[in-house]
C-alpha cells in the first residue's frame, strides 16, 4: 500500500451499477455483426477459391489431353 502524508485520507472512488448496465446495453448486437463480416469474408475467400480451382482445372485438362494425344501419335 502507498504511504499517505498525515491527515490525508484515502478514497475510493464508487461507480454506480447503473453504468456498467448501460455499457452492455450498447454491446447489443455486436457479436452477431462481427459474426456476419466473418462468414461474408470466407464466402467471397470460397468463391474466389472455386474460380481459382477451375481455371487450374482447365489447364490441367487441356495439358493432360495434349499428352495424350501426343502419346496417342507416336
Amino acid at each position: 500500500m502507498q504511504q499517505l502524508e498525515p491527515g490525508v485520507e484515502e478514497s475510493v472512488e464508487t461507480k454506480p451499477v447503473e453504468s456498467k448496465t448501460r455499457r452492455f446495453k450498447g454491446d447489443r448486437g455486436e457479436g452477431v455483426i462481427s459474426a456476419a463480416i466473418a462468414v461474408l469474408i470466407m464466402a467471397f475467400l470460397g468463391a474466389a477459391m472455386w474460380i481459382g480451382f477451375q481455371q487450374m482445372w482447365k489447364t490441367t485438362e487441356a495439358t493432360t489431353n495434349d499428352k495424350i494425344t501426343q502419346i496417342g501419335s507416336e
